[in-house]
């Protein structure tokens, strides 16, 4: 009994820990995400991404990358793009870029991983919402774009508030900038928070799990090869959920562990962008054979990321055994605890129903 007390102890410090640490940027992540909320308007992006060329790809695939939507929320977004006449390939970009990254995951990732992997995520996460795009357009030849049943904006298989907060976005009189802002905070620390909140905390808890029970010789018996590392991160992050904030702190424990940044940044990748749900729900917006298309795109440019992310960390002069230190990671000040005490108050309020609540 007492080993068993200790052992939770020391899980719930860990995580407690990797709270700290990540707390201050979450809550900035989830500020930006307000202000983009507030500022950029739903008309400007079915506007820009209305197209069917490479043009109106490369825009979905761009304006993915801020905008902070797990891949549940981002699927009735998406399935609006594609009823409003948005083509495959720009839709299939927007599904991957949007989860795969956004303001809240960058921040998190500055605070727990390392510089050079705050940047790499996102870009990669932009070409790699360009390829599958692309891909989706070819595999659909002479067709119109439409191979997939157009799927309502409420078609999307989840309840969350993310899904629920995207489909009461137009809103028919001009807001003032006062109610614009008030109306991005409210999404952001209200619906968004709550979609997210929940699995980040759990993706903190794992993070402490793997803290206390995943030792670096267990890594290294079975992550030592690194090709060998990315398909088993490849095989656990497909049909898992785990939105891109959640993964994380998942993938930095790993990281401390010994895990190469190539296999982390699989993770990273494949998890928020597939799950054995969201599939079922993009099949029938693209139809099955653009899904199969858009699965492999994804595994591929996976990767060949980590691949090529191992090779820059080697040629940068980094042990990609070591490439995030303990260091790193020390006990924050009252800046942190503050910060820490604030989101845990933000994610239980979030759960408490609003008087907007829209479920």
């Amino acid at each position: 009994m007492k080993d068993a007390l200790a052992m939770l102890f020391s899980v719930l410090l860990a995580s407690w820990q990797v709270l700290l640490e990540s707390s201050p940027y979450v809550l900035l992540g989830f500020f930006v995400a307000g202000l983009i909320k507030a500022f950029l308007s739903d008309n400007f992006v079915s506007v820009h991404l209305g197209g069917r060329g490479i043009g109106s790809i490369l825009k979905a695939a761009a304006l993915g990358v801020p905008i902070p939507l797990c891949s549940c929320g981002v699927l009735p977004a998406a399935a609006g793009l594609k009823k409003q006449g948005a083509g495959s390939g720009a839709v299939a970009a927007f599904l991957i870029s949007t989860p795969e990254t956004g303001v809240d995951s960058i921040a998190v990732s500055y605070a727990l991983l390392d510089p050079l992997m705050t940047v790499f995520r996102p870009v990669v996460a932009f070409f790699t919402a360009v390829a599958a795009g692309i891909a989706v357009s070819l595999s659909e030849g002479g067709k119109n774009g439409h191979g997939g049943s157009n799927v309502p904006e409420q078609a999307a298989s989840c309840s969350s508030s993310c899904c629920c907060s995207s489909k009461k976005q137009e809103q028919p009189k001009e807001k003032s900038v006062v109610e614009k802002f008030r109306h991005g905070m409210s999404f952001a620390f209200g619906d968004l928070l709550k979609d997210v909140g929940l699995w980040l905390f759990i993706g903190i808890l794992l993070a402490g799990m793997i803290s206390v029970f995943v030792s670096p010789e267990l890594v290294s018996r079975y992550f030592s090869n690194d090709y060998l590392s990315m398909l088993m991160m490849l095989a656990i992050s497909v049909p898992l959920y785990v939105c891109a904030t959640a993964s994380t702190p998942i993938a930095a424990a790993l990281a401390l562990k010994g895990i190469s940044p190539g296999a982390a940044l699989v993770f990273l990748l494949a998890g928020p962008a597939t799950n054995a749900a969201s599939l079922t729900v993009i099949s029938r917006m693209l139809g099955k054979k653009a899904t199969i298309v858009y699965l492999l795109a994804i595994v591929v440019m996976s990767l060949l990321a980590g691949v090529l992310v191992n090779a820059l960390y080697g040629y940068l002069g980094f042990d990609i055994r070591h490439w995030v230190q303990k260091s790193t990671h020390e006990e924050g000040g009252i800046l942190s605890i503050a910060a820490s005490l604030v989101l845990i108050g933000l994610v239980v309020k979030s759960f408490f129903p609003a008087k907007h609540d829209c479920c």
